[in-house]
C-alpha cells in the first residue's frame, strides 16, 4: 500500500484517507493503526485487506487532484458493490467517476505564504506548509518575519526550534540553514528569514514574493486597522491572524463558517484555539438537540504569557509561576462563539483555568438543551458527526476509558470528543472535549488559509 498511495500524492496529487485519518507518509504500524481505529469507533471488520484493491485500482487510474477516502470506498464495495456482483476495479471507477481523466483542479501558480512571527504556531504552520508542499505547491511558504536584535547566529537557533520541539517531536526530514542567503532549507523548501521590527519595514518583493497572504501569529495587532499595515507592504495581498479579531473583522472557524469567505476579503482572523474547539460540538448539538443556555470552562495548558515562577505580569494571577500552579483566568472564547454561530450569542458564559501542562487543553460543556435525551443517544449522535458529517475534519471521536490529555498531542482535529465522560440527565448535559490548542489550532488555520488562496479539493467518495 506505501508505494501506491506515494505514487498518488507524488503524481497524481491524491491524498488518501482512511475514515478521515491521513495515509501519506505513514509507516506500516501507523497505518494498521488507522484501521484498528475504524473497527473500534465504526463497529465494522474494516482491514488492510479490504482497503489494498481499493488503493491498488486508484492507482491504476488517471485521476485528477483529489481527496479520496479508501477506507470508506471499501466499506461501501462491501455494502453495495458485492452484492451487486461488481468488481473492485469497476466499483472504484464508478465513485470516482468526476476525477478520471483530468483535474478538477485548474491549473494555477502556487501562491506565496509569509509568516509573520515564529513562535509556536508560527512554526507548527512551518512544518504543515512544508509538509504539504510535496503533492503540488498550491500553498508555497516563502519567508518567516522575526524581531532583529537575536543572537549572532540567530538563524541556526531559529532553525533549531523548528528542527526540536519537545511537545511535538523532531521534524520530519532535513533543514540545512544558508547563512549566505539567509534561509533555510526544509525538506527542499528555501524558506527566507527576514529581519524586521514592524511590517513597514518589509518589501517582500525584493525576495521575489508577489500577491503573498501573511499569516500574522505574533497577536501584536487584533483588529483590521492594525493588520492593515500588512497590506501596505509591497508583495501582500490577504492577511490571516491567528487570534481572535475584533471590531468587526470576521472570525472563521473552518468548517463552522467558512462559507462567509469571499474573494474580496483581504483580512480575517482564525478565532482562538478554544473557538475552534468547541464551535464544532456546539454546532451539531444545537442542531440536533438545541441549546437553552450553557457554560463552557476550559482547563487550558499553560502558555507563553505566562511567568515561568513568581514574577510581576499585568494580568490578573497570571504572575504566579505556571509550571506550579492551577491559575484561574479568563476565556472569550465563550463570547467569541457568538460571532462564528450568532444562534447561540448571550447563552454561553465561560471560564478558563490554566494548568501545568505543556500542550492540549480540554473543553467542558456544561449544556441546558431544548430536547431531553439520553448519553447513550447523544454519545451515537456525536460518533456519526465525527465519522459521516461534513465536520469530520473538526471533529474526532474517542471511546476509550484510558485516554489522558498527552494522547491527543499531534490531533489535527479542531477537538477530539470524549464518550466515556459524557453525562446526560434530560435536558442537561455536561460534555468533555480535548483538543491540541497548538497542532490542532494551526490545522484549523492551514483550512482557512487554503480556502482564502482559493485551493480546494475534490473530495470522494462524494456524501
Amino acid at each position: 500500500m506505501i508505494p501506491l498511495i506515494g505514487k498518488l500524492y507524488r503524481t497524481n496529487n491524491v491524498k488518501t484517507y482512511i475514515y478521515g485519518k491521513n495515509l501519506v507518509n505513514l509507516s506500516v504500524l501507523d497505518i494498521m493503526q488507522a484501521h484498528r481505529f475504524v473497527r473500534q469507533v465504526e463497529q465494522n471488520e474494516l482491514s488492510e485487506f479490504e482497503t489494498f484493491p481499493v488503493i491498488r485500482a486508484l492507482a491504476s487510474l488517471d485521476l485528477g487532484t483529489a481527496h479520496i477516502d479508501a477506507g470508506r470506498i471499501a466499506v461501501n464495495f462491501e455494502e453495495q458493490g458485492k452484492p451487486a456482483g461488481k468488481s473492485v476495479d469497476e466499483f472504484v471507477k464508478e465513485q470516482v467517476a468526476g476525477l478520471i481523466g483530468g483535474s478538477t483542479e485548474p491549473v494555477r501558480p502556487p501562491r506565496d505564504v509569509v509568516l509573520y512571527g515564529f513562535g509556536r504556531i508560527g512554526r507548527l504552520m512551518a512544518r504543515l506548509l512544508i509538509e504539504k508542499a510535496g503533492g503540488g505547491e498550491n500553498l508555497r511558504l516563502r519567508a518567516v518575519v522575526v524581531r532583529p536584535g537575536g543572537a549572532e547566529n540567530d538563524l541556526v537557533k531559529r532553525a533549531s526550534l523548528l528542527r526540536r520541539d519537545s511537545v511535538h517531536g523532531p521534524f520530519e526530514g532535513t533543514i540545512r540553514v544558508d547563512e549566505e542567503r539567509q534561509s533555510f532549507v526544509a525538506n527542499g523548501v528555501e524558506v527566507k528569514v527576514i529581519y524586521a521590527a514592524s511590517p513597514e519595514e518589509v518589501d517582500y518583493t525584493q525576495y521575489g514574493i508577489n500577491d503573498a497572504i501573511v499569516v500574522d501569529n505574533t497577536g501584536k495587532w487584533r483588529d483590521a486597522d492594525g493588520l492593515s499595515v500588512h497590506l501596505r507592504c509591497p508583495g501582500v495581498s490577504k492577511v490571516i491572524l491567528t487570534a481572535p479579531g475584533k471590531g468587526d473583522m470576521k472570525n472563521i472557524v473552518h468548517g463552522i463558517n467558512s462559507d462567509i469567505i469571499e474573494d474580496s476579503d483581504t483580512i480575517i482572523s482564525a478565532a482562538s484555539c478554544t473557538t475552534n474547539a468547541i464551535a464544532p460540538p456546539l454546532k451539531v448539538l444545537d442542531d440536533h438537540f438545541g441549546i437553552e443556555s450553557g457554560h463552557v470552562e476550559t482547563v487550558h495548558s499553560y502558555t507563553n504569557d505566562q511567568n515561568l515562577i513568581d514574577n510581576y505580569h499585568k494580568g490578573d494571577r497570571r504572575g504566579r509561576s505556571a509550571p506550579l500552579n492551577m491559575v484561574i483566568s479568563e476565556t472569550g472564547a465563550a463570547k467569541a462563539v457568538g460571532k462564528v454561530l450568532p444562534q447561540l450569542l448571550g447563552k454561553l458564559s465561560g471560564n478558563a483555568i490554566r494548568v501545568p501542562t505543556p500542550n492540549v487543553s480540554l473543553a467542558i460543556l456544561k449544556l441546558n438543551l431544548k430536547t431531553a435525551t439520553t448519553k447513550d443517544e447523544l454519545n451515537e449522535y456525536m460518533r456519526k458527526v465525527a465519522l459521516h458529517s461534513p465536520l469530520r475534519k473538526q471533529i474526532d471521536y474517542s471511546n476509550s476509558p484510558e485516554v489522558v490529555s498527552s494522547d491527543f498531542v499531534g490531533s489535527r482535529h479542531a477537538c477530539v470528543f470524549d464518550s466515556e465522560a459524557t453525562i446526560v440527565n434530560g435536558t442537561s448535559a455536561v460534555l468533555y472535549c480535548w483538543y491540541d490548542n497548538e497542532f490542532g489550532y494551526s490545522c484549523q488555520v492551514h483550512r482557512v488559509l487554503e480556502q482564502m488562496a482559493g485551493v480546494n479539493y475534490a473530495v470522494y467518495p462524494k456524501e
